[in-house]
């Protein structure tokens, strides 16, 4: 059968169609369900809106501007593959916005699901809390945080690309469902808010020189020097999220690299994140001059014992041998750096806190305990260094730790839908749940939470 249509009319009709399905997105507070503690914060809901309705806004344009010059003279004498070509490059900037419209989707959808909605609006409060630093040195994006398979967390950071060339107004975190709901959550999220603020402090461009004057001196242990550069990206977040949760990131640290033998000693240089086997060696590490303590050197025998080295091929004991002598003087090298987005401040000071030391941990649970209301005034990095900690000593079991950080995620996200200006809330905002019943409150010897 012939086709009546002209190749003009044909892509007339398909920009035609093509701003019928532009029409038809709609904003997300019209069709996204979800109870007021699930929202993302405002000011966030607001920049994604405006990004997805800018770009919807401006693509209609392009698209009647596309039909009008169709129309026109020079459109209908133009050569149908030029009229498909421009046609094509308007399809594909449909599909990035409907690509960022997904990845926006992805997060909202889960804030309609019953509990995990709430509970993801608690990780929003705990990430926010996880990128404050002291001293005011740049201004935190908001953060938003979704579930996803798999056993590793990812960052599309604020600031960066979307599809499609926008950029992104909000910083979207996926943290693995298996983690809910324990302290591991954290170790997870902490490094990932790591990587946006590695990024807002320009803490890597200005590393690498400095390893890259180290590797230029280096005699015999260049080829690990080498390494820490190319893991540089990975290693600050792991600072990040040790400094910020001391040994509740390295234990975390562990559960997630924690893999067959083969992949715990394999070592890929185009891979930024450091061979498992000397990555919670580093973290261990790192905390043991951050936070110096015993625990430290006991996380690591542990670790050791978890994956001998005996029995690997000569190449790689020795590159590890390497690696592991020049951890000190690597870490001291961190701790030491001193960027100009902190202002002349030193990395590990700027990072660390007196309350994150084992014993000051161990310190705080026991004055929880007699005073179970100090844990709700408490900043959510604070309260899951504690209650991680608390987990390692054996002063709470799985359970209650569970229990315990759901309640605290549904207190955070109820806070600061209902009193977002300020730093606490009255005491009868939250009480044991009847779901979870009073595990968390015997763990903390009390019959009340508040």
């Amino acid at each position: 059968m012939a086709i009546a249509a002209s190749p003009h009319n044909l892509l007339w009709n398909e920009a035609q169609a093509l701003l019928t399905r532009i029409d038809r997105m709609e904003s997300f507070t019209l069709h996204t369900p979800m109870v007021p503690a699930a929202a993302i914060p405002l000011s966030a809901q607001v920049a994604i809106e405006h990004l997805l309705a800018e770009g919807g806004r401006k693509l209609r344009a392009m698209v009647t501007g596309y039909l009008r010059w169709l129309e026109s003279p020079a459109g209908k004498a133009s050569p149908p593959d030029r009229a498909q070509r421009r046609y094509s490059f308007l399809r594909l900037r449909f599909i990035a916005i409907l690509s960022q419209l997904d990845i926006f989707a992805d997060v909202l959808n889960q804030r309609s699901e019953h509990d995990t909605g709430v509970w993801l609006s608690g990780l929003d409060v705990f990430a926010a809390d996880s990128l404050r630093l002291p001293g005011n040195y740049y201004d935190p994006p908001q953060v938003i945080c979704f579930l996803a398979r798999g056993p590793g967390a990812a960052i599309r950071r604020a600031r960066t690309r979307l599809p499609g060339g926008d950029s992104n107004p909000v910083a979207v975190i996926q943290v693995p469902r298996e983690r809910m709901i324990g302290s591991g959550i954290a170790s997870s999220l902490v490094h990932e808010c790591g990587h946006q603020g590695a990024a807002l402090l320009d803490l890597i461009p200005s590393l690498q020189p400095v390893l890259m004057q180290r590797i230029a001196t280096a005699e015999v242990d260049r080829e690990a020097w080498e390494c820490w550069r190319r893991w540089i990206s990975e290693i600050i977040a792991d600072l990040w999220a040790v400094a910020r949760l001391g040994a509740t990131a390295t234990i975390g640290l562990m559960a997630v690299v924690g893999l067959p033998r083969v992949f715990v000693f394999r070592v890929n240089l185009d891979d930024p994140h450091p061979a498992p086997w000397i990555r919670v060696k580093l973290s261990c590490a790192m905390g043991g001059m951050l936070y110096p303590h015993p625990l430290w050197a006991g996380l690591a025998r542990i670790w050791e014992s978890y994956y001998p080295r005996a029995s690997l091929d000569p190449d790689r004991q020795r590159l590890f041998t390497m690696l592991e002598s020049c951890l000190p003087e690597f870490v001291r090298l961190l701790l030491e750096h001193r960027p100009a987005g902190l202002r002349g401040g030193a990395l590990g000071q700027v990072l660390a806190s007196p309350d994150l030391r084992p014993t000051v941990l161990g310190e705080t649970y026991r004055s929880w305990r007699a005073s179970p209301a100090l844990l709700w005034r408490a900043p959510p990095t604070l309260a899951f260094a504690v209650i991680g900690q608390a987990r390692l000593d054996g002063n709470i079991s799985a359970e209650d730790e569970s229990s315990l950080l759901a309640d605290l995620l549904r207190y955070w996200a109820l806070r600061i839908t209902l009193y977002p200006y300020a730093d606490s809330a009255p005491p009868a905002l939250l009480r044991p749940t009847g779901k979870t019943g009073l595990s968390h409150s015997r763990a903390l010897q009390t019959g009340r939470l508040l």
